[in-house]
């Protein structure tokens, strides 16, 4: 996935919805736009140059993931989350 590609704000609903993981370290299984599955803890929501990220905690290493590379995350208390741009 390109780096350099412009940011695209997510939807507000998901991003309470991640900043509450946040808040309460929830373990997330997050499904990437590419393909790519991950199961981690979210620990921070990051902004850098305009760009917004969700930090995860995976096997104890610090990872942050662009906001608008993220398809779904799912979590028991959440159910589902399948992520949309900025209405």
């Amino acid at each position: 996935m390109l780096t350099n590609e412009a940011y695209k704000p997510i939807n507000c609903d998901d991003y309470d919805n991640l900043e509450l993981a946040c808040q309460k370290n929830w373990m997330l299984t997050l499904t990437l736009k590419d393909g790519e599955q991950l199961k981690a803890k979210a620990t921070d929501m990051v902004m850098r140059k305009k760009v917004e990220y969700l930090a995860v905690d995976l096997s104890g290493e610090t990872r942050e993931l662009r906001l608008d590379h993220i398809a779904s995350f799912t979590h028991p208390e959440l159910g589902t989350v399948i992520m949309s741009e900025n209405d």
